[in-house]
């Protein structure tokens, strides 16, 4: 292993942090060769399994998986678990150089648009040692599901720009970052000319102007308009997102590239908001229960993906008295204790929601941080919550088959495409939120071989019994920048171990 200088990204961040925070400093270094292992790790599953167009063909021996380039050069590593979510790769061999930094081995691999890709990766190990460089929470169980969330320190499970914040400083960071555990001090800006759906509050209104609360981030760097003294409120998984203490949820713009897309709110979410939320909680009332949905209470733009704002309920509306709402991500990231049986239970439950809404045409994204659990006093999943259906997808035709009038809408929340559908629905909640949650492959296999026999045997569930199952290809989605849409991989399925 070449020995050379700190990468540019890691260096730049532990300079500012020796002046914002420098007690942090020398956990900040000592965590970055285990930030490396991480987004390493997450990079070799991207390299392992998704279409890469330059990759000719992968070979499995007995000491690892040998990935052969159309250039003729070689790179090897070990074999590869789509499902691991522990750090297990150290380093990859491009031909005789071995490399432990994701980006210097983006770099060096030199394919298209691989500059901004490495740009990237060294965000997300830099990011990535400075969450894990922060003292965990005192105290005991966290006593709301935002609590839960900012346990969360590692990000996306499986993409390798985990933890990618470029544009934001370090003292940015600990502003905002949920990880870091801060209160966070939106704004809110006046508008006169504005697209309102559903109930906006008073205390969010000035006379006949609605006040759009902001994130300080937007606000110093992307709007150019003041804005006024808004209210505290903690930050979500998700960064845009912020529970008020004793309120609703709200979900601000934010214009920056975060892991893949860039997080502002579209205008045609907006529009179609209180239709699809209205559509949402009738269908999640045919789930006998246990399934419900967060209600979107109102939402606004200033005619602009860059300055909206949608409020949301709690999902901790939707706990008894002894329960509790836990984000699915916050499962395997806190090591909540688990009885013997717990994560097939929890896939049986999951599976049988998600796969009873598709039967009836809608298509959930349904991964960690879009997916809650509601767990008994005793720790046992009970019902789900799921929020945010910004990117749900509802098929008119099956709602038909079952005598349910479709939504009046139209845009890219509809269609009738069934790959379409299982994609959406498969790549979020199987092969992210219940992979995730079991952590490897021989997990989840075990997990949802007990699940599934009690099922309702649909075209939909034979469909995920026996095709390959499908996954956001994150990384060629990053590789391929100017290519619209989703790419998508195929896993080898749990169930047959069958990829194409």
């Amino acid at each position: 292993m070449h020995r050379l200088p700190l990468p540019e990204a890691e260096a730049a961040l532990g300079d500012e942090l020796s002046t914002v925070r420098p007690d942090l400093s020398a956990a900040y270094a000592a965590g970055l060769p285990g930030a490396r292992a991480a987004v390493l790790t997450r990079l070799w599953r991207a390299l392992a399994h998704e279409p890469l167009p330059w990759i000719a063909r992968r070979e499995r021996g007995r000491e690892g998986l040998t990935l052969h380039l159309a250039d003729g050069r070689r790179l090897h590593g070990p074999h590869a678990d789509p499902y691991a979510t522990s750090a297990y790769v150290t380093e990859l061999r491009l031909d005789e150089r071995a490399y432990d930094r994701p980006d210097r081995l983006v770099t060096a691999l030199a394919v298209p648009h691989a500059s901004g890709f490495a740009t990237e990766l060294g965000h997300s190990v830099a990011s990535l040692a400075l969450s894990r460089a922060q003292p965990g929470p005192s105290g005991g169980e966290p006593a709301a599901s935002w609590e839960w969330e900012q346990r969360v320190v590692d990000g996306h499970p499986y993409h390798p720009n985990c933890r990618s914040r470029p544009g934001f400083s370090v003292a940015e960071q600990l502003a905002y970052g949920p990880e870091h555990r801060p209160v966070v001090e939106l704004g809110l800006v006046p508008v006169d000319d504005c697209l309102v759906r559903g109930e906006w509050p008073k205390w969010l209104r000035d006379e006949d102007r609605v006040l759009i609360p902001v994130h300080p981030w937007q606000a110093a760097h992307v709007l150019d308009r003041g804005h006024q003294e808004g209210f505290s409120a903690h930050p979500l998984m998700s960064l845009r997102t912020l529970a008020l203490p004793d309120g609703p949820h709200v979900k601000t713009a934010l214009s920056a590239r975060l892991t893949s897309s860039v997080r502002d709110i579209s205008v045609y979410s907006i529009e179609t908001s209180a239709t699809v939320s209205a559509f949402a909680e009738e269908i999640a009332a045919r789930t006998d229960g246990l399934l419900h949905v967060t209600r979107t209470l109102g939402a606004v733009s200033a005619h602009s993906p860059a300055l909206a704002a949608v409020l949301r309920e709690a999902p901790d509306l939707y706990a008894r008295t002894g329960e509790r709402v836990v984000p699915v991500a916050a499962l395997a990231a806190t090591g909540l204790p688990r009885s013997p049986g717990w994560t097939a239970r929890f896939a049986r439950l999951a599976l049988t929601v998600g796969l009873r809404l598709l039967d009836l045409g809608v298509a959930l994204e349904a991964h960690g941080q879009n997916l809650l659990v509601v767990l008994s006093a005793e720790g046992e999943p009970l019902r789900l919550v799921y929020r945010d259906l910004a990117d749900i997808r509802v098929s008119p035709l099956r709602l038909a088959r079952h005598g349910i009038a479709a939504p009046r809408m139209s845009g890219r929340i509809v269609t009738d495409d069934a790959t379409t559908l299982r994609r959406k629905l498969f790549g979020s909640l199987v092969a992210g939120a219940l992979g995730a949650t079991a952590g490897s492959a021989a997990a989840l296999r075990e997990d949802l071989g007990s699940a599934v026999d009690d099922l309702p045997r649909t075209a939909d569930l034979a469909a995920l019994l026996e095709e390959p199952l499908p996954t956001k290809a994150l990384t060629l989605m990053r590789l391929e920048p100017g290519t619209p849409g989703d790419s998508w991989a195929c896993l080898p399925n749990p169930f047959t171990g069958r990829a194409s």
